[in-house]
This record gives structure tokens, sequence and C-alpha cells, in this order.
């Protein structure tokens, strides 16, 4: 038994890897012309930001669980406006999954929170149609589930080309942090991360001190002040309040 779900979970491993290496070629800038929207925001920590940005779908900057580890930040959420759950149009279309990534902005994976906002702008993409969507959740669910003991095994070969194929006409999404208000980590950055360690020195953000004069090691991000940008495509109805400029899809 225990061999078999070691068998599982490496099956789901590779599923997964091997859709970080199809996003690496295969997102192609869509050609033609897009309607870009621009949405300005702030948020602090342990609280969510959201808005309509129409045909029924909802961007939701929502809080990463601090659980026992002390996390803090936020995930980038794209779901519908009657919530449709894990994963989202955003989580799907921005591999890799379950790793570090530019949908999480967070001090996670070895990051601090000068590190986190460092890594700036954040590009990420996302499903637009809702059929294409719910497709997507199931087939990331049906391989997920496959990972379990009790469940048949996962094809990888098969999920990687639905997941794939839908994930192809996704729209192009990017967030740029415009301030912060960071408790910085004290441990020195992570190998990875140097880069945008040194990119945080030339961002406006603000020191605050921690809680208690007690120093931790990823440090904490407590609040910030976003601009993102959105390529929808052409044709997109809008909710009230919100306009857009046509702009090329791959911009």
């Amino acid at each position: 038994m225990h061999g078999n779900e070691t068998l599982r979970q490496v099956r789901f491993a590779v599923l997964l890897t091997g859709l970080v290496s199809i996003a690496a070629t295969g997102f192609a800038a869509a050609p033609g012309q897009c309607a870009k929207v621009i949405l300005d925001g702030d948020v602090s920590a342990a609280r969510e930001w959201n808005a309509p940005i129409g045909e029924g779908w909802l961007f939701r900057i929502v809080p990463i669980p601090p659980l026992a580890a002390g996390y803090s930040g936020w995930d980038l959420v794209v779901d519908r406006e009657n919530p449709a759950g894990f994963p989202d149009a955003l989580y799907l279309a921005t591999p890799p999954y379950r790793s570090i990534n530019e949908r999480e902005i967070g001090a996670t994976f070895g990051l601090r929170a000068q590190d986190a906002i460092g890594w700036n702008p954040r590009s990420f993409r996302f499903l637009v149609d809702p059929a294409a969507f719910h497709q997507a959740q199931r087939t990331y669910r049906a391989a997920s589930a496959g990972a379990n003991p009790g469940s048949p095994p996962p094809n990888p070969d098969s999920a990687m080309t639905r997941l794939f194929e839908l994930q192809k006409h996704a729209a192009r999404g990017e967030l740029r942090i415009v301030d912060a208000h960071v408790v910085p980590g004290v441990a020195d950055p992570a190998p990875f991360a140097l880069q945008w360690a040194r990119a945080a020195s030339r961002l406006q953000y603000e020191v605050e001190a921690a809680p208690e004069g007690k120093s931790s090691p990823r440090g904490s991000l407590l609040w910030i002040r976003f601009r993102i940008s959105l390529w929808l495509p052409p044709g997109w109805a809008l909710p009230a309040g919100l306009h857009s400029v046509q702009a090329p899809c791959g911009e």
C-alpha cells in the first residue's frame, strides 16, 4: 500500500512538473487588440480586497492563512461572483502549482517580507471562459484525487494536454506594488531571492517595528497599495464604473 501511494504521489508530481514546463513555452502573447483595464487599491494584513471585472468574474486578493509557520501576505484569485471554489481561474492558468509563484505575494517558500515586495511587478494569467474554467477545475481535481490512496492513478500526459489546451486562451494580467508597510525579516535572503532583495531597496515602502520588539526570520507584510492591469478579450462587458482602453493583447 505504501508503495502504491508513493507511486501515485510521484505521478502527480510529474503532472505538475510537466505543467511548469509547458507553461514556460506554451503561453504565447495573444494577437490583436484587448480591452485593458486598470484597478487601483490597497489591502491590509488578514483582510481581503475584491472588485468585479465583468461577465460574472471577481478579482480577489485574499490573505494567506498564517498557519503554524507564521506566513503573511496574500494570494491573487479570479473566481466567479458566485464562488466556484478551489482551484480558481487564476491559479489554474498560472503554474507551477503548489510552489513559489507570482500569484502569491507572501513571506512563504523561504521569502522574507522585503523579498516578496521586491518581486515586482507580478505577471499572471487567468481563464475567462466559464465552461473552460469548470472543465479545468474538474481536470485538476481528478488529477489531485488520483494522487490519493484508493483512487485510480491519473494519466499525466492526458491531464497536461487538457489543461494546456484550456490555458492557451487565458487572459493576461499584472500587479504592481506601488507602496507597502512591512516588518522586515532578519534572515539572510535565499540564494534564489537575491535579485528581489536588491530590487526591494529601490521600492517605496515603510519599515515597521516588529511586534513587542521580537524580530522573525521572514518578517511580515502589513499593507500594500497596488495597481492591477488586465488585458481582457475585445468586447468584454465591464461593470458600471469600470472603463477600458484598447491595447495590444501582448503589450
